[in-house]
């Protein structure tokens, strides 16, 4: 601050954009039965793939690529690329393509890395914020215009693009952050973490049977109010949401396996009985375990 004969004058400061979202494209969140493929395309804007669960395969110029649970890979533009499930398992892929001219991102120009969990939540907000400001039809690969529902929320656009920017920030801050010396003592955020990740794993283990907070707090020894505010801060969704929602993903999943019956799957997933499975499928899910399976076959 200058101070005058009068008042003080103010130095304005003008903000630096490192990397800037001009336009989104196209978001897909797609669920792959173990036989999809698109056999490719090219463009001339960037895209992102992220795979949430399960193996795809992904060519991605003259190179091919196993892209496992947890990674994912930078399309640049004019770049071909092609997408297929592994014949294996099913899987469910987030896809978001978007133009910057921004010379930051040759940063991501063939890159392929695990998305490490404290980023993850920035995943789950762009789908989120995605699903509520516009027309996303489910499973449709041949989406070529967003369209905003009526009822999107106030700055949802504003918030996809903020939100994608924030991730491609913290990416390249934290391959920078790897290549320096690692902490001798962790800090609260990494404690926080790796917390919260304790208790998801301790309900993918319990995924074909029953688990509840009381139970999670007695295996990890911390106490009910704690883990719950943690783990809420973090995920932003109970314990009990989350792992509800674990449980739909994986019957989802053995849908698109076509090997059992709905009755079987609610059986296997501990649900009570099969009429209660399908009301938490509808919840979840926005649709009926038959409606889903007809969606997915067509």
């Amino acid at each position: 601050m200058k101070t005058g004969s009068t008042r003080p004058i103010y130095i304005k400061h003008k903000l630096t954009n490192t990397i800037n979202i001009s336009k989104i494209v196209t978001m897909h969140y797609f669920e792959f039965d173990k036989n999809f493929h698109f056999p490719g395309e090219r463009h001339n804007f960037w895209e992102m793939v992220y795979v949430d669960s399960g193996n795809v395969l992904i060519t991605a110029g003259k190179h091919s690529h196993i892209l496992k649970q947890g990674e994912l890979i930078f399309h640049k533009p004019n770049e071909f690329h092609s997408i297929s499930s592994d014949r294996k398992t099913p899987s469910n892929v987030f896809v978001i393509s978007f133009v910057t001219t921004s010379k930051n991102m040759m940063w991501f120009r063939e890159k392929k890395t695990e998305l490490s969990s404290n980023l993850r939540h920035f995943i789950k907000r762009l789908i989120d914020e995605g699903r509520q400001t516009f027309e996303l039809p489910f499973n449709n690969p041949e989406l070529r215009e967003l369209k905003l529902c009526p009822t999107s929320p106030f700055g949802g656009q504003q918030m996809i693009r903020t939100t994608l920017e924030q991730l491609l920030i913290m990416l390249i801050r934290n391959q920078e952050k790897n290549a320096e010396t690692p902490q001798i003592f962790p800090d609260k955020e990494s404690m926080d973490n790796h917390l919260v990740n304790s208790i998801i794993t301790l309900m993918q283990e319990n995924i074909y049977g029953r688990i509840t907070v009381d139970e999670i707090c007695r295996s990890l020894n911390y106490s009910k109010t704690y883990i719950s505010k943690i783990f809420n801060k973090n995920c932003s969704c109970t314990i009990i949401e989350y792992y509800t929602n674990m449980k739909i993903k994986e019957a989802k999943k053995l849908m698109r396996e076509n090997t059992y019956t709905i009755a079987e799957i609610s059986g296997m997933l501990c649900f009570n009985n099969p009429h209660y499975f399908s009301r938490v499928f509808k919840k979840v899910a926005k649709m009926t375990p038959s409606e889903y399976i007809r969606s997915v076959s067509e």
